[in-house]
C-alpha cells in the first residue's frame, strides 16, 4: 500500500448552533475542500500541504464564529483502514455517470447540431474538472473520462472547423454581386450565425434578405450560404464563419470586428482567454428563451453587437 495513502489529517470540529448559516458555510467549505465525512464533526482528508493550509484556516474562522476545530495527523493502522479510507475518496462513480452523458453525446455528432452539442461538452469538462479537482488519487476512471472527453471535442471540432476546401482568393466580394442579396444559414442559431447575420446587416448588405433554413434543406440558388459546412462562408481549420467573412470583405482590419470575431470563436469553441465570452453568452442564452422565431432572436442580439461594437470601436483621434 502507498505510504501517502496511509497519511491522513481530520479535523474535528464543534461548530456553533446560533447561528446557522455561518454553520452552513463551514460545512459547505468543508465540501469544498474534498472532506470525507467519518462521523458527525469529524472529517477527513489526505495528508497534503495544500489540505493542511486549508483545514488550519477554516480552523482558525471556526474559532472566530466561538466554535472549536482541531487539525489532527493520523495514520492508517493497516491495510484495511487505508482501503476503508480510500473508498470515501472513491470518485468512480461520478466519472461513470459523466463517461455516460459524453459519450451519448458523441454519438450525436453528425446528427445534431455541432455548437449544442459543444456547449454540452463545455459543461461536461467543467464537471471533469470539479471532480478531478477533488479527487486525490489516480484513478483508471479518470484516465478514461480524460479521454472519452478529448475524443468529443475532437469530434465536434472536426465538425465546427473542417478543413477549408476553398482556394485562397476564390471568393471574389469586389462589386456588387453580394449586395440587396438573399442570405441563408441553418438553424438553430447561435453565435456564429447571429454575429455574421448581424455583420452583413451592419457592414456588408444593410438590405439583404436572411433565410432560415432547417437543418437538411436546400439553399436556394440565388441565395449566399454562410454559417454551415459547404456554404459559401463556413468555419475553417483556424477561423469561425464571423472571422472568414470579415477576411473575404476586407474588413478584418476593423480592429472591433477583429475583436468581437475572437469573442465570437471563443464561444463557438469553448477556449477560455476572452473574459467577455461568458457574459455575451449569459445574454444570448437570455434573448434564446424569450424569443419564439429565428427574426425576433436576431433583433434581440443585434442591439448585444451593436454595444460591443461600440465598446471596442476607437474613433482616430479619440482618447482612450
Amino acid at each position: 500500500m502507498d505510504n501517502a495513502a496511509a497519511r491522513w489529517l481530520a479535523f474535528v470540529t464543534n461548530l456553533p448552533t446560533e447561528d446557522p448559516a455561518a454553520r452552513m458555510r463551514v460545512l459547505r467549505t468543508l465540501e469544498s475542500l474534498g472532506c470525507a465525512v467519518l462521523r458527525d464533526g469529524v472529517f477527513l482528508l489526505p495528508d497534503t500541504p495544500a489540505a493542511r493550509q486549508g483545514l488550519v484556516s477554516l480552523g482558525e474562522h471556526v474559532a472566530r464564529l466561538n466554535g472549536s476545530a482541531h487539525v489532527l495527523s493520523v495514520n492508517s493502522e493497516n491495510d484495511a483502514q487505508t482501503r476503508q479510507f480510500l473508498a470515501l475518496f472513491d470518485r468512480t462513480q461520478k466519472y461513470e455517470e459523466l463517461i455516460k452523458t459524453v459519450e451519448s453525446l458523441k454519438s450525436a455528432v453528425g446528427y445534431s447540431d455541432s455548437v449544442s452539442i459543444m456547449r454540452l461538452l463545455n459543461k461536461q469538462k467543467r464537471d471533469f474538472n470539479t471532480i478531478s479537482t477533488l479527487d486525490f488519487f489516480p484513478s483508471d476512471s479518470k484516465e478514461r473520462a480524460a479521454s472519452v472527453l478529448s475524443e468529443a471535442e475532437k469530434a465536434v471540432r472536426a465538425l465546427m472547423f473542417p478543413q477549408a476546401q476553398k482556394k485562397s482568393g476564390a471568393i471574389d466580394t469586389t462589386g456588387k454581386m453580394y449586395f440587396r442579396r438573399s442570405w441563408a444559414t441553418r438553424t438553430p442559431l447561435w453565435a456564429d450565425q447571429l454575429a455574421s447575420a448581424w455583420l452583413i446587416r451592419r457592414f456588408i448588405d444593410p438590405e439583404a434578405t436572411l433565410l432560415w433554413l432547417d437543418k437538411n434543406q436546400e439553399c436556394p440558388e440565388n441565395a449566399i450560404g454562410y454559417g454551415y459546412a459547404g456554404a459559401t462562408f463556413s468555419s475553417s481549420s483556424e477561423r469561425v464563419t464571423f472571422e472568414e467573412i470579415l477576411e473575404g470583405f476586407k474588413l478584418d482590419k476593423n480592429a472591433a470586428l477583429t475583436r468581437i470575431g475572437k469573442l465570437i470563436h471563443a464561444l463557438n469553441s469553448g477556449e477560455a482567454g476572452v473574459a467577455e465570452a461568458a457574459g455575451v453568452q449569459t445574454l444570448l442564452q437570455g434573448a434564446l428563451r424569450r424569443t419564439e422565431s429565428e427574426a425576433q432572436l436576431l433583433a434581440e442580439t443585434e442591439m448585444t453587437f451593436d454595444l460591443l461594437y461600440e465598446a471596442y470601436f476607437e474613433a482616430p483621434g479619440k482618447p482612450g
